[in-house]
C-alpha cells in the first residue's frame, strides 16, 4: 500500500472508531474525517471536484433517469441526499399534523387493544411501514405509542419495542426506500423499488414472518398479561391537529408512494421525487413551514456528505478494489460463495458499527467483484438483506436501534446491551440464515 491509501484507511478507520464511541454525534466524526481526506488524502482541486461529484447535479439524467448505469457514482451520492432531505421534509409534515399517532392507535383501536394482538400489528406495522419510510421515523412514533399503551395496558414495552426495531429493519430491507443501505445501493447502481420488491421484497417478507414467529414464541408469557385495568376508549381523530391539511399531505404521502413504486417507468429519479415531496409539503403546509423544515435533522444530512467523502477516500486510492479482489480470492470465483461472504459478512459488520457508513463502504467493493464478471444483482442483494437485518444484531447496528432505545431510555425504561442481544442476536442469525438458504433458491 502506497501512502495515500494508508492514509486514507487510517482516516476511515478514526472516523468509524468515533461514531462507535459515541462521545459526539456521529455527523462531526463523519465531517472532520471528511476534512482530513480532503487536505491529506485528495490535496488538489481535481481530487475535490471528484470526490464532491457537484457536476452530476446539473446532468439531466441525474433527473429523469433510463435504465441501469453503466458505471458507479463516485464521491457524494447527491441521489440519496436529495432524496433522504425531501423524504424528511415530507414525514416531518405528517408527523406535525398527526397521521402516524392517528395510524397507530387506529390499529390499536382495531385489536381491541389486547396485548398479543397489539404487539403481532404493531411488528407488522413496523415492517410494512418501513417499506416507504426511514425505518428511524417508523420507530420515532411507534415505540411512544407503544410506551403509551404499556402505562395504559399495564405490560413491559420494551420487548415489544425490540420486535418493532426488528421488523422495521426487515422491512426496510424489502424496497430502496425502505433503509438508508438501500438507497444508497439503489441510487448507486440504478436499480428501482420494483428490482428490490421483487428481489429482496420476497426474502424480506419471508424474514418478516420468522420474526414475527420468534418474538412470539419467547414473548408470549411476558405478554400474556391479565389485567383489570378498564381500557377507556381512546379516539384515534384527537391527534389529528388540522383535518384540511391531514388530509391534504396523506394525498401527497400516496403520490409519493406511487411515484417510487412507478419510477422505473415515469423514469423521475429518486432525488426529483425528493424535491416533489418537499415543494407539495411546503407549499400546502406553508403555515407551518418553519416547523417543519426547523424539524429535518440537518444533522444527518451533513454526516451523509461526510461520509460519503470519506468512503470516496478510500474508492480514489484503490484500498477497495483491493478489498474486493480480497473477497473474491477468498471465494475463488464461486459467486454463491461470494454473495454468501458479502451476506454474512455485511451481517456481523452491521451489527457493531451502524449499517449506513458500511453499506456506503461495500458499494464500490460490489462494483468491483461485478467488474470480475459476478452478477451485480445479486450481489447487491446479499449487501442490502446483511447490512439491513444485520444491524438488527445490537443496540448501535442500525439508526432505527439508537432511537428506539433512546425513546425508551427518555421515558424511564433502561435497556442494556445484554437484554437487547439476548432477545436480537439469536433472532438475526436466524433470519439471515434463512436469507442466505433463499438466496441460493432464488439466484443458484
Amino acid at each position: 500500500m502506497n501512502l495515500d491509501q494508508i492514509l486514507a484507511v487510517v482516516i476511515f478507520l478514526g472516523m468509524f472508531i468515533c461514531i462507535i464511541l459515541d462521545k459526539w454525534h456521529r455527523y462531526i466524526s463523519a465531517l472532520a474525517g471528511a476534512a482530513l481526506a480532503l487536505v491529506l488524502v485528495f490535496r488538489n482541486i481535481d481530487g475535490v471536484k471528484w470526490v464532491l461529484n457537484l457536476r452530476e447535479i446539473f446532468h439531466s439524467s441525474f433527473w429523469i433517469t433510463s435504465g441501469l448505469k453503466e458505471e458507479i457514482s463516485h464521491g457524494v451520492n447527491w441521489q440519496t441526499i436529495i432524496f433522504i432531505a425531501g423524504m424528511m421534509v415530507m414525514i416531518e409534515g405528517l408527523t406535525e399534523v398527526g397521521f402516524f399517532r392517528w395510524l397507530c392507535l387506529l390499529v390499536a383501536k382495531a385489536v381491541h387493544y389486547k396485548v398479543i394482538p397489539i404487539f403481532i400489528a404493531f411488528t407488522l406495522l413496523a415492517g410494512f411501514m418501513a417499506m416507504f419510510i426511514d425505518s428511524i421515523t417508523v420507530l420515532l412514533f411507534l415505540a411512544s405509542v407503544t410506551i403509551e399503551l404499556a402505562r395504559l395496558l399495564k405490560f413491559d414495552p420494551i420487548p415489544v419495542i425490540i420486535a418493532e426495531i426488528f421488523a422495521a429493519n426487515t422491512g426496510g430491507s424489502a424496497t430502496m426506500c425502505g433503509d438508508p443501505p438501500n438507497i444508497i445501493i439503489g441510487t448507486s447502481f440504478g436499480f428501482s423499488f420494483f428490482d428490490f420488491l421483487k428481489n429482496t421484497g420476497i426474502i424480506a417478507w419471508v424474514g418478516m414472518v420468522i420474526c414475527v414467529l420468534y418474538f412470539f414464541i419467547i414473548l408470549r408469557k411476558q405478554l400474556s398479561v391479565k389485567t383489570d385495568a378498564q381500557v377507556h376508549e381512546i379516539d384515534h381523530r384527537e391527534h389529528i391537529t388540522s383535518p384540511a391539511l391531514f388530509r391534504i399531505f396523506s394525498y401527497i404521502f400516496l403520490l409519493i408512494a406511487l411515484l417510487l413504486v412507478t419510477h422505473n417507468i415515469t423514469h423521475i429519479s429518486v432525488a426529483f421525487i425528493g424535491c416533489i415531496a418537499a415543494f407539495l409539503i411546503s407549499i400546502f403546509g406553508y403555515r407551518k413551514f418553519r416547523i417543519i423544515w426547523n424539524g429535518v435533522d440537518w444533522r444527518t444530512l451533513l454526516f451523509f456528505v461526510g461520509l460519503f467523502i470519506c468512503v470516496g477516500a478510500l474508492e480514489h486510492t484503490g484500498v477497495l478494489k483491493l478489498l474486493a479482489g480480497f473477497i473474491g480470492s477468498i471465494a475463488k470465483g464461486d459467486v454463491f460463495l461470494v454473495a454468501s461472504v458479502i451476506l454474512w459478512i455485511s451481517a456481523f459488520a452491521s451489527a457493531i458499527v451502524d449499517n449506513i457508513p458500511f453499506a456506503a463502504t461495500m458499494v464500490p467493493v460490489v462494483f468491483g467483484l461485478s467488474q470480475s464478471g459476478m452478477p451485480l444483482g445479486t450481489l447487491s442483494w446479499s449487501l442490502a438483506l446483511g447490512t439491513d437485518i444485520g444491524g438488527n444484531g445490537t443496540p448501535i447496528g442500525a439508526s432505527a436501534n439508537v432511537v428506539g432505545l433512546a425513546i425508551a431510555e427518555r421515558e424511564g425504561y433502561h435497556v442494556g446491551w445484554g437484554r437487547y442481544c439476548a432477545y436480537a442476536m439469536p433472532g438475526m442469525i436466524l433470519v439471515v440464515a434463512v436469507c442466505n438458504v433463499l438466496l441460493y433458491f432464488m439466484y443458484f
